[in-house]
């Protein structure tokens, strides 16, 4: 069955991802954590069921040497404070006294075990002259029988004794066992031995464990299905950046993502909202170069084909078609080699730096500008020092000025053409005293096509001298600034950093 999300896809024409539910991230981070606890539970299970049994161990061995403590302050008849409080301990009987012989050791033992109640699986056997004599209780394993090995060799002890035995049984489990000989006037009369066995503790062990799996488990479901709905929450952008991204053509980019909260997935957003402006704005301006170039190229075409239909056999007349074909083919021509030219702005070898010397520099810029037209030309101010640029680029670009400040001034006003050095930057302005140009217009004249639409003359041009002179300067890593008031001029200032200049120049030294 195709989902509601893939047949929409479908109906849409875009293409429906059927790659498997483990390709999705929200599968593959659901597989991940669930792994991830799986191990976990795996590694800390055997250590949680090891730690438990060495506790329960502990406090078997503890319970067993405080018993057997307690037996021997009891056949010593030392007084013991810490022992005073036993359950098992009832120092008012005579017949607990210290035994000096077999009888005493009979009824020594007699009253002892009748008031014991051992613990299950806990055995506390006795021996009087190398020969079984009592337990409690009574009844006893295979291991501890009578005639068991392991009886015979506690009833012939002479000093106390303490260890494990592993029986491999799992009804027993192992025995754990302190044997005591009792002595009296240096010889032995008597073995008290407390046994046990393990089988008991090692299934509550298995027990706690069981129940620490059923709940675990129970915890890992939950916290799997939470996680599960977490990371839907958490993916949720994701998808909608994937649905918008999919709803994006180049005849609509107008789509954005909503943003709500912050984090990561927030920045994600932004950055694909930021980049969407940048695309939008991008094909934006591609439309409107392609609109305006195809309109800019379309005006001689239609000039050269009107006048080739229209021209007759009159020598004098196709003469004069032939000039103004030339002429807007040198227009087109012109049109062409400034297009090349700033598409050529943003590729890395556009730049040949040199070093050049500023005051004869400027003093030829300001020659070469003097032969554009007839005005009033003047040189403001003449910088000191050597520089790194691109000197053809600098001055087509200051030419570039000059010739769209003689386009815009009368033959009575003035142009000034300086240039400064600080120990930043350099800095080349061309300074008119025209018609100037208005503030609207100052937000778009760098663009390509772009002109004055206040000027009262039409520019020859087709609007790419200042998106020219733009382009050269940023290669420089500079800006260029316009100030300008409408009826009082404008001036156009290039400003160059010095510290950019030289990072350039050693990069390109060093390929």
């Amino acid at each position: 069955m195709i989902g509601d999300d893939e047949q929409q896809q479908e109906r849409s024409g875009l293409p429906v991802d059927r790659r498997g539910i483990f390709w999705a991230a929200r599968n593959r981070i659901l597989l991940s954590y669930s792994l991830l606890l799986a191990l976990i539970f795996i590694a800390v299970i055997p250590v949680f069921r090891s730690m438990l049994l060495l506790r329960v161990n502990e406090r078997v061995r503890s319970d067993m040497t405080e018993k057997a403590e307690t037996f021997t302050a009891l056949v010593k008849g030392e007084p013991n404070s810490s022992l005073e409080g036993s359950h098992w301990l009832e120092r008012q009987d005579d017949r607990l006294k210290p035994p000096a012989s077999r009888q005493d050791l009979e009824a020594f033992f007699d009253a002892y075990l009748s008031r014991q109640v051992p613990e299950d699986d806990v055995y506390l056997i006795t021996f009087i002259d190398k020969s079984f004599y009592r337990s409690s209780p009574r009844a006893r394993p295979e291991i501890l029988k009578q005639e068991s090995s392991l009886m015979n060799r506690w009833a012939t002890l002479t000093t106390p004794q303490q260890g494990e035995k592993l029986l491999n049984d799992p009804q027993l489990g192992d025995l754990v066992y302190i044997a005591k000989p009792i002595q009296a006037n240096g010889q032995t009369i008597g073995v008290f031995v407390i046994a046990h066995t393990t089988a008991g503790e090692e299934r509550e062990v298995l027990e706690a464990v069981d129940v620490v799996i059923q709940v675990t488990g129970g915890v890992l479901i939950v916290a799997l299905l939470l996680g599960w709905f977490a990371s839907g929450q958490i993916l949720a952008p994701l998808r909608l950046l994937t649905s918008t991204a999919r709803s994006i053509s180049e005849s609509d980019l107008t789509q954005r993502i909503s943003i709500d909260g912050e984090g990561e997935i927030a920045d994600l957003a932004n950055t694909f909202n930021d980049m969407m402006d940048r695309l939008q704005g991008a094909f934006t301006t591609q439309r409107n170069f392609i609109n305006d170039a195809s309109h800019e190229l379309r005006t001689p075409l239609t000039i050269i084909r009107g006048h080739i239909e229209l021209m007759g056999s009159d020598p004098i007349e196709q003469q004069e078609t032939i000039n103004i074909v030339i002429d807007e083919l040198d227009r087109m021509s012109r049109l062409v080699e400034d297009l090349i030219l700033l598409a050529k702005s943003e590729r890395p070898d556009f730049l040949q730096l040199e070093p050049v010397a500023l005051e004869p520099f400027t003093h030829e810029l300001f020659t070469k500008a003097c032969a554009l037209a007839d005005r009033n030309w003047v040189l403001d101010n003449v910088g000191q020092g050597e520089i790194l640029v691109d000197r053809q680029r600098i001055t087509q670009a200051v030419m570039n000025l000059a010739q769209n400040a003689t386009q815009h001034t009368q033959a009575n006003q003035t142009i000034a053409i300086g240039s400064a050095i600080s120990s930043k930057s350099v800095r080349f302005w061309v300074r008119d005293t025209g018609e100037g140009i208005s503030l609207v217009d100052q937000q778009r004249i760098f663009d390509r096509f772009a002109r004055s639409a206040k000027s009262r003359r039409r520019s020859e041009g087709a609007g790419l001298g200042l998106a020219i002179v733009r382009a050269i300067v940023e290669a420089h890593h500079g800006q260029i600034k316009l100030r300008s008031q409408l009826g009082r001029g404008s001036t156009f200032t290039m400003i160059i950093p010095l510290n950019e200049i030289n990072s350039a120049q050693a990069i390109q030294r060093n390929h």
